[in-house]
């Protein structure tokens, strides 16, 4: 990717830091456990630290990094199986969640939902492609309505590898809009308790979600491949 600094241009230098260590980072240029440093980033680009950190807190936010105590902020040590394997857990305990969620269902939940739902579809029709976090606040919402608090803390420790999963998942081309529709379809089955509807959506919707990642990982190596040869 073809780096372009416009240095009378804040957004766009922020958006480039972020774009390039993003395309580093999918492209295997750190390894899992590799320090970023703001510092060194900062003189490789030839840019000040503030872009380069605020790009690291977005790349963060979507479990690309983390930040240790002593180490500061790190690669994310998440294997393709280890996250193939969380989707498969969850394609048990979602459904779980979605089943419990109908079955409890108050009308607080039923406003919270009819709340998300309308901003989904303003998302949707507006076409809009920054929602990296839908996905959570919907699966949080779902799974907070379940009342379940064991059920609710299980599935908050698979948060990370499924936020990363997900956001690597939406650089499959169009993977993004049909997960999105598919988000909005989940919550009216739910709203409506039509609990078979919404238990078979939340199913498919982990197994298409599942498949984007393995289909974007697989052309990362490809490309891996490709660039050795």
């Amino acid at each position: 990717m073809e780096v372009k600094w416009e240095e009378n241009n804040l957004l766009s230098i922020r958006e480039h830091a972020y774009l390039y260590l993003k395309k580093m980072i999918l492209e295997g240029e750190f390894k899992a456990g590799d320090r970023l440093i703001e510092r060194e980033l900062a003189g490789k680009l030839k840019i000040s630290r503030t872009p380069i950190r605020e790009a690291l807190f977005r790349l963060e936010s979507q479990g690309f990094v983390k930040t240790v105590p002593r180490k500061g902020v790190v690669l994310s040590d998440i294997s393709v199986n280890e996250v193939i394997e969380v989707f498969t857990i969850l394609a048990s305990l979602e459904v779980l969640a979605v089943k419990l969620a109908s079955q409890r269902m108050d009308q607080k939940t039923k406003d919270e939902l009819d709340q998300k739902i309308k901003e989904l579809i303003e998302i949707e029709e507006n076409e809009e492609e920054n929602f990296n976090f839908e996905h959570i606040k919907m699966n949080h919402l779902i799974n907070k309505a379940s009342k379940s608090p064991k059920l609710l803390e299980i599935l908050s420790g698979l948060i990370d590898y499924i936020h990363m999963a997900a956001n690597m998942g939406y650089e499959t081309p169009g993977r993004r809009k049909v997960s999105l529709r598919e988000h909005i379809d989940i919550m009216k089955a739910l709203r409506n308790q039509e609990t078979e509807l919404a238990e078979y959506l939340m199913r498919i919707h982990i197994e298409n979600s599942k498949k984007a990642y393995i289909t974007y990982m697989d052309s990362i190596q490809q490309k891996l491949l490709r660039n050795k040869s």
